[in-house]
């Protein structure tokens, strides 16, 4: 399998879905680079045409099998990856959104290889990068300030 995403011309527009259920958050596990093998929130590429809400919903349902609403824009970053010579590898800037499930089952899917429901507790037993953790935290404080 080619991967286009690798040492792109340009950043590549990704989007990621933060998806609360009170007091548990949504983590898939990749199943492809740059972060195989990797914990993190469910999202991926957006495609020509496609909104960033629509990308959200999509993506989160291709790799979870679940329905979302998109909310809140949590987070915009910069996610640059370097290979051995220290050119860029993979470069996404991501938008992060809480979502809410509002129908489907939870089932890995496509790039992802499981997910499941993780409460804040045991946040730390699953390797999440800096990046990530914020984002998370500053989710559940969105999503706590609007109930």
């Amino acid at each position: 399998m080619t991967d286009s995403r690798r040492h792109p011309a340009r950043p590549i527009v990704g989007v990621g879905g933060v998806v609360i259920d009170t007091d548990r958050v949504l983590l898939v596990k990749r199943a492809h680079p740059p972060l195989a093998g990797e914990w993190s929130l469910p999202g991926g590429g957006v495609e020509v045409g496609e909104t960033l809400e629509a990308a959200v919903v999509r993506e989160v349902r291709e790799e979870t099998g679940l329905d979302v609403t998109v909310g809140a824009l949590v987070e915009l970053l910069d996610r640059i990856h370097l290979d051995d010579d220290r050119r860029v590898e993979y470069h996404f800037v991501i938008a992060d959104y809480l979502c809410g499930v509002v129908g489907g089952s939870l089932a890995a899917d496509s790039d992802a290889a499981d997910a499941r429901w993780v409460t804040e507790a045991e946040l730390e037993t699953f390797r999440l990068s800096e990046k990530a953790r914020h984002v998370i935290a500053k989710a559940f404080h969105l999503f706590r300030a609007a109930r």
